[in-house]
This record gives C-alpha cells, structure tokens and sequence, in this order.
C-alpha cells in the first residue's frame, strides 16, 4: 500500500473531492497548508486563479517580506499499490490548469495500517467496505 500526498490550489478542493470519490476514492485526509515552489511567484495568475471570495485571512497575515507563501490543500488518501497510477492520474485531470501552481503529487511507501475500531491491519484497514 502507498500514500498519495497532493499538495493543490485552495479552489480546486471541491472539484478534486468529487472525482475522488467519482473514481472509487473517497477516503482521504485534507488539511490547510502553506508553502511555495522554487520558482518565483507570479501573483497575476495566482490571483486570478483565486475565487471571487478572495484569498484566507491566514494567506493574508504571512504576507511579508521576502518570498510569499501560498495557502494550499494538502490532501493524503491511502490506496492499495494497484490503485496507485489511477488516483495520480485523477488528481492530475482534476488540478490540472497549465499555469505554475498547479501543485504536486508525492507517492510514499507505507509500512502498514491499523483501523482502530477493529483493530484490522494491512489492506483491510484501508478497505471501506471491510469495516463495516
């Protein structure tokens, strides 16, 4: 089994849950994060990619001298080696703009799963409809 750890655009959450869970998916992990890649920032495009709310009130207060880092979604599903190439590929088609920003996809080797309930481990920790 592996984690898959996307790092995407704030306003490409709800579109990525949804083809997801289109695709068989739909346990994950999300959390706001903050960071930025090694190119330089062109903050044009990144506010036009924004919504019409505009940035997080927590985007705004790191705004300071030196590089600016950009509020992002960290997303983190566990998947069976098999499943690996399609969740990639989902996230691609549904983050996928053209423009720097776009984020990334990180696939880790996981060395087991425990679902607390039951106490399950290995693929059956993962597999939903196991622990029903």
């Amino acid at each position: 089994m592996k984690e898959v750890m996307a790092v995407i655009r704030m306003n490409k959450i709800i579109q990525t849950k949804l083809a997801l869970a289109d695709a068989g998916f739909p346990a994950l992990t999300g959390a706001r994060v903050m960071g930025r890649g090694s190119r330089p920032v062109d903050f044009d495009v990144q506010n036009a990619l924004l919504d019409d709310a505009g940035p997080p009130p927590e985007a705004l207060a790191s705004l300071a001298l030196g590089p600016r880092l950009i509020a992002k979604r960290m997303l983190s599903l566990v998947v069976p080696d098999e499943a690996v190439a399609s969740v990639v590929k989902t996230l691609i088609a549904a983050n996928q703009t053209g423009n720097p920003g776009d984020g990334k996809i990180f696939v880790l080797p996981l060395d087991g799963a425990a679902r607390v309930r039951t106490g399950e481990t290995g693929g059956k920790a993962i597999d939903e409809m196991t622990g029903r």
